[in-house]
């Protein structure tokens, strides 16, 4: 990773994984829990990777882990695909309960999802998975 000094490029990219971060998890009303009652609008690919991107650099420093998908996520040119892989159309919701599995998930279990060699992805996260 590099050094821990932050620049400005770095905080206005955690302000505004931040401001999309609470944009897509904005809490549900009372009697909304579950999606019942919420649009089915698609989710936005652009928006959710640099979400994720922030979050993944943010758990990346908060827990001290350094992998190349680490320094990826907190290299303020990083954007993250503009599109989800063809056929494959999360809702929202889906990319809401995956960023807040990300926000709750602990320093281990972080450790796995940015690994190298062999990630691993939440279940929480998993709406386009890859036939085997």
């Amino acid at each position: 990773m590099s050094g821990a000094r932050e620049t400005p490029g770095s905080r206005r990219r955690r302000g505004l994984s931040a401001i999309v971060v609470a944009l897509l998890c904005a809490a549900p009303v009372p009697g909304d829990i579950g999606a019942c009652g919420q649009p089915v609008q698609r989710l936005d690919a652009s928006r959710f990777f640099l979400g994720k991107l922030g979050i993944d650099c943010q758990q990346c420093r908060a827990c001290g882990i350094q992998t190349k998908t680490c320094d990826l996520a907190c290299n303020d040119e990083s954007t993250g695909p503009a599109s989800f892989p063809e056929g494959c159309v999360p809702l929202v919701h889906d990319g809401e309960v995956c960023l807040r599995r990300l926000l709750a998930a602990g320093c281990d279990d972080y450790g796995h999802y940015v690994d190298d060699s062999n990630p691993t992805v939440p279940s929480e996260c998993n709406f386009c998975p890859v036939a085997r």
